[in-house]
């Protein structure tokens, strides 16, 4: 299974090159060290049955995160149809957010306050790097709705890191 294209790496240069990026990322979808494992293992496994459809080697952190999200959102999709309660955690990058003091623990829980319709433009902004019109094509939302989103969820985070006292 290896790729047509020949500036595609291998699928293990991939993984070497990008564990780290889609672990983190993983472990801030889902909360937990388990869930991330299992997520990062699903990212690289569907990359390995994909990776001759790539056709950028300057897009595989932003393919391989796309593929990050959208697993986890199926499994939420699917849990949510057992639990209601699910609590599923997104995240944005620690760049949008430069220039605050806190660590990762606060960051993580002050995403966590973050109602969903608000943590999916981030992640997709600020992670997965993609643009309001791209963003608002995949959501199926006006790019108003996404640009409005972004701005109360980026003002909604600088609040709560700014003013949450994490235990």
């Amino acid at each position: 299974m290896h790729p047509t294209n020949e500036n595609i790496p291998s699928i293990h240069e991939v993984i070497d090159t990008h564990y780290q990026s889609v672990y983190r990322f993983a472990f801030r979808l889902s909360g937990s060290a388990s869930d991330a494992d299992d997520l990062t293992q699903q990212t690289f496994l569907q990359a390995c049955r994909k990776l001759d459809q790539l056709r950028d080697e300057q897009r595989i952190r932003s393919w391989l995160l796309t593929i990050t999200r959208n697993t986890y959102l199926k499994g939420v999709q699917r849990d949510r149809l057992i639990d209601a309660e699910l609590d599923d955690d997104l995240v944005v990058d620690e760049e949008s957010t430069s220039g605050l003091d806190f660590d990762e623990e606060r960051l993580h829980f002050a995403l966590s306050e973050l109602p969903d319709s608000h943590r999916i433009p981030l992640l997709m902004f600020y992670f997965e790097e993609l643009s309001y019109k791209e963003i608002a094509e995949q959501l199926e939302l006006p790019i108003g709705t996404v640009m409005s989103r972004l701005a109360r969820a980026k003002r909604q985070l600088r609040e709560s890191l700014a003013t949450v006292e994490f235990p």
